[in-house]
């Protein structure tokens, strides 16, 4: 494997990681004060356990497209990477710029470094 499989793989990782953090979340984790603006000091409601659900479909997308980038499964074209790029992108803006203080903490440096590695895959591939 060359560099750009692993960071590819780290990727998916970090997915991975923020998809178990969602579950946790639709499962009624008391860490509203971390996700989606910090709105909320305990539980989701229904409708941010909703959007927790849909962000897992997107996390999934988005790290089968930088997988694809890299030439690894599940081979998407390579125009998937671009939605994947750009919902990056936004993450990692929205988590610096979102109300909630400790939202910024955790979440602006982990969205900053993801959609870096992301960054490195597709070009640098």
């Amino acid at each position: 494997m060359i560099i750009f499989d692993y960071l590819a793989l780290l990727y998916l990782f970090g997915c991975l990681c923020i998809v178990g953090f969602q579950v946790a979340l639709i499962a009624g984790a008391p860490w509203g004060k971390i996700n989606q603006g910090g709105q909320h000091t305990c539980s989701l409601p229904l409708s941010g356990r909703i959007i927790a659900g849909v962000s897992i479909f997107l996390l999934l997308g988005m790290a089968c497209a930088i997988l694809s980038a890299a030439g690894l499964w599940p081979n998407w074209p390579i125009w998937t990477v671009w939605p994947a790029l750009a919902v990056q992108g936004m993450s990692a803006v929205l988590n610096w710029i979102t109300p909630s203080r400790p939202e910024r903490i955790l979440w602006g440096p982990i969205m900053s470094l993801m959609l870096v590695v992301a960054l490195t895959v597709v070009f640098g591939n």
